[in-house]
């Protein structure tokens, strides 16, 4: 049994209540190379059936490791007997799910001939040959290759139906070197994008220019400077910008976190960032290009709609599934996700960014006396209230509106809808990270992205 062919509108008749019947399969492929000895070569496939049913407002939930036909009729009965006995002992009479019916198709898998794994790691062993011999002097080089297809096929007693391929193909480069201290300085870049391998990466070449910039950074960083702790004009580059977008206002603004006392919910309507910022979760294009995670129906068999979270300024509404949109008496946008078959659709992100304003980033550096250029994200954190703390692993400083020396790594914190009231210039240029999972419970791929934006923040340093 193919996902792609398989007829799931012929097991409708076996639907008793509200149902929603997913096939799914997810394909990661992990080869990691350390100073040119492979030190990770795995493939993994998990894939099964799942099925959801709706029953006097809750729900019950079954799925299984198999994709056959009577899998799927198991999984149809297990879930329809949860959903029963939920109902016997915790109906929820007052909810009721709107009625959303969509169809769509998109596969984004290559059309070329597929690469042996072997093949792969030959295209990762030339590109750690070549920044062995470019840059014999670093102490470290790890090349990092991750691949994963998800690959779904949905239908809704809606009459929903939907089969969606989405693939992602990303090196990681990671570049280590040793300052005057004898201590390690590293820079990690993923590189590549939406796509199979075939389609993202056709020489090792193409990296190489991608490389030599990674490596100048690290040789400024090798010679970085501590920055001054306290609160600081600020350019965050668009990387630094859209992780700040998706963690500290995206969670705030999804519905299921609202409900639960997310700090937004108090502020719709009200301002919330400088007129200067608009911030959507897109569902799939943007400029009429495809963007990293493209969703089309989201695995609620809801068409996948662009949804504004603020708009000049102004906090317009939050990210709805089914059962949200029915509290909020508003009409679902299509940000139902799962991430594996055995998981249940959650409220996710899909592709969220600040839109670009009119301004040139080298304006926006002219503009500051004393203050700093920061551009490449760590892990961090933010919660309901919209409080965040970030990593930073590459940033300038500014001194009389030029850039100057690299910091060393450092953090920024403070209180998102404070920190974006403070925003007083947007770049002109939208730029799309390739690499983002989000951690709501359960990983999934999101893209991020935006301007630069000039803010000011607080930089944690001496």
């Amino acid at each position: 049994m193919t996902i792609r062919d398989t007829n799931l509108a012929g097991f409708s008749n076996r639907f008793d209540e509200y149902t929603e019947l997913r096939l799914q399969q997810n394909t990661n492929v992990r080869i990691a190379l350390l100073n040119g000895d492979v030190a990770t070569n795995t493939k993994s496939v998990n894939s099964g059936v799942s099925t959801r049913v709706f029953k006097e407002g809750v729900w019950g939930f079954s799925s299984l490791a198999e994709l056959d036909e009577q899998s799927i009729v198991s999984c149809i009965e297990e879930a329809t007997r949860n959903a029963q006995f939920l109902a016997r002992h915790a109906a929820r009479d007052d909810v009721d799910l709107p009625g959303e019916r969509a169809s769509h198709e998109s596969d984004f898998a290559t059309t070329k001939p597929r690469k042996s794994q072997r093949e792969i790691i030959e295209f990762l062993k030339s590109l750690d040959d070549h920044i062995q011999s470019t840059y014999p002097k670093l102490h470290t080089r790890a090349v990092q290759l991750w691949n994963l297809d998800m690959e779904k096929r949905l239908y809704t007693s809606d009459a929903s139906s939907s089969y969606s391929n989405v693939t992602r193909s990303l090196v990681y480069i990671k570049l280590v070197t040793i300052d005057a201290n004898n201590q390690p300085v590293e820079l990690t870049k993923p590189f590549g994008g939406r796509g199979q391998f075939e389609d993202v990466f056709d020489e090792p070449e193409i990296l190489h220019e991608k490389i030599a910039g990674l490596h100048r950074h690290l040789m400024k960083k090798r010679e970085a400077v501590v920055p001054d702790a306290g609160t600081h004009d600020v350019i965050l580059d668009s990387e630094l910008a859209g992780i700040l977008a998706h963690e500290a206002i995206g969670h705030t603004t999804e519905a299921d976190i609202v409900r639960e006392g997310s700090v937004a919910g108090e502020y719709v309507g009200k301002l919330v960032a400088s007129p200067l910022i608009s911030m959507v979760d897109f569902a799939s294009t943007y400029d009429g290009e495809v963007l990293p995670v493209p969703v089309y129906v989201d695995d609620e068999g809801v068409e996948s709609r662009d949804t504004w979270l603020i708009k000049e300024g102004v906090l317009q509404g939050f990210m709805h599934n089914k059962e949200s949109a029915q509290h909020f008496q508003t009409e679902p946008t299509g940000n139902a996700r799962a991430y594996q078959f055995y998981d249940e659709p959650l409220i996710r992100m899909r592709n969220t960014a600040i839109l670009p304003g009119t301004d040139k980033l080298e304006d926006m550096i002219k503009s500051i006396d004393d203050g700093y250029y920061l551009m490449w994200p760590s892990n961090g954190q933010a919660d309901s209230t919209s409080e965040f703390m970030f990593g930073v692993t590459l940033g300038y400083e500014i001194q009389d509106g030029a850039l100057g020396r690299a910091i060393t790594d450092t953090t920024i914190s403070g209180v998102a809808f404070d920190m974006l009231k403070s925003v007083t210039m947007v770049g002109d240029e939208m730029n799309w990270g390739c690499a983002g999972m989000c951690g709501k419970k359960q990983i999934i791929p999101v893209g991020m992205g935006g301007p630069a934006i000039k803010c000011q923040i607080h930089i944690g340093g001496k």
